[in-house]
């Protein structure tokens, strides 16, 4: 068997690494499925390696990833962070971050935690498909659309079907990796 990364990620080494270490890899942790949601709404219409690049900036900008704090931000603190250029200074964007991460905290308080609600969906175990070729990986599917539709009733925005399928890949509640790439057996991340 021909054994070959997955093609998208090309030779960059910071694609690279993100493409062994963490995509793919199962995701039980409110912090970095948090992390994820927030960046895959960062990237709509733009390049993952364009928001990778700019994943610290991101985590310096936004507490940490912590969703409690994020919630918390002030008007000023979010105005502010249109003029920093360490992110993508899209007005809509870094709004859609204290609104999404006021809903997360609210489901992890409904739920027990954000992930048991997102876990749920595909009773615990992740989705393996272990697809031939790029072209049959779909930008989204029935389960990213019902997933959207959710998020979106309870408030969030920067969540749609597209995005969403991207997070579900991003923290291997999907795991998409080529049959051939030495990447499809990742463990699961805690």
């Amino acid at each position: 068997m021909n054994t070959q990364r997955c093609p998208w990620c090309g030779d960059d080494p910071l694609y690279i690494t993100y493409h062994d270490t963490e995509w793919g890899v199962p995701s039980h942790d409110d912090h970095h499925l948090f992390e994820m949601l927030l960046l895959e709404g960062a990237q709509a219409g733009l390049s993952w390696i364009t928001i990778l690049r700019k994943r610290e900036g991101y985590r310096r900008a936004f507490h940490g990833f912590d969703p409690v704090r994020v919630a918390a931000m002030s008007d000023a603190e979010l105005t502010a962070l249109q003029q920093d250029a360490a992110i993508v200074r899209n007005r809509l964007k870094i709004a859609s971050a204290r609104r999404n991460a006021r809903v997360f905290v609210a489901m992890q308080q409904a739920h027990g935690s954000f992930a048991a609600w997102l876990w749920a969906h595909v009773d615990g175990k992740p989705l393996v498909n272990r697809p031939e070729s790029m072209a049959e990986v779909p930008a989204s599917t029935p389960l990213s659309d019902a997933i959207s539709r959710e998020l979106k009733q309870a408030g969030m925005n920067f969540v749609g079907s597209t995005i969403i399928y991207a997070f579900l890949q991003a923290t291997g509640v999907v795991n998409d990796h080529l049959r051939s790439c030495p990447a499809a057996q990742q463990k699961m991340r805690s």
